[in-house]
């Protein structure tokens, strides 16, 4: 059983999942970040490897990514983090990449040096799943997690191939377009989790969008396995990353409204 199998079935409750940009501003920094998160609760971190041009993120992100890159961020210095990460927690650590990351370090070697390091799953969100045999042969031969994105607008038809090449759990994506916090929740949440989750028996953790402690309370009402915030929080590390203490503070307040706000699903 993966630390991701094995922390959605005995946590009995809604999964706290954060999401940083590895390497933002600076890898000493971005551990420091980390482990704040950490600290304050997260159930699992994702962390973002940086890419040029990535297709699913939105400003707040791609400045992100802009940060690591210009400080020298690259694959190696986020395995380096991974293994910092779990040299000092158990805490379920996926990737997110870019196809183009994996295909030019060729995607064996990808999966076994992440494995290696610590990591426990990874998100490719631009590789279809029809695409993905020769990953996901990567990610069972070197024990690791494939996890997929479903968007409002995913046809029907292509639900089925998702579901078969997914495990860890299931990214559903709450809003159309990139990532980035807002204000509310787009109507119908309650019945797309339901929909989900009489399709599968993988976990259910919706992303995208999610700033604050009510959107988080409100997903674990409507029944959601986890609740995934990104954008707020690497705002935090924006707005802070010039002072680490700063950071770290806001950081571990953020994280612990957010991680109580999903306890139950009352």
């Amino acid at each position: 059983m993966s630390r991701i199998d094995a922390l959605f079935s005995g946590i009995g409750r809604p999964a706290c999942i954060a999401y940083l940009t590895g390497g933002d501003p600076d890898p000493a920094t971005s551990l420091a970040a980390l482990r704040s998160v950490v600290d304050a609760g997260a159930d699992i971190i994702e962390i973002g490897v940086p890419f040029t041009d990535p297709i699913a993120d939105g400003p707040t992100i791609r400045r992100a990514n802009a940060r690591a890159l210009a400080a020298g961020t690259t694959p190696d210095r986020i395995f380096d983090l991974v293994r910092a990460v779990r040299e000092g927690s158990p805490i379920p650590i996926v990737l997110m990449t870019a196809y183009n990351i994996v295909y030019v370090r060729g995607i064996d070697r990808f999966y076994r040096e992440a494995a290696e390091a610590g990591a426990d799953g990874v998100i490719i969100p631009d590789m279809p799943p029809e695409e993905s045999g020769a990953a996901g042969a990567a990610a069972r031969r070197y024990g690791l997690d494939q996890v997929f994105l479903v968007a409002p607008n995913t046809p029907e038809e292509r639900l089925d191939p998702i579901l078969e090449h997914a495990s860890g759990f299931l990214y559903l994506v709450s809003v159309q377009g990139v990532t980035g916090a807002r204000a509310g929740l787009p109507p119908g949440m309650e019945g797309r989790i339901a929909a989900m989750q009489s399709r599968t028996f993988l976990p259910i953790a919706v992303g995208f969008g999610i700033s604050g402690p009510d959107q988080a309370r409100a997903l674990a009402a409507a029944g959601a396995d986890g609740v995934i915030v990104g954008s707020a929080i690497v705002e935090i590390v924006e707005r802070h990353g010039g002072d680490r203490a700063a950071m770290c503070a806001e950081l571990k307040s953020f994280v612990a409204v957010m991680r109580e706000a999903v306890g139950d699903r009352a």
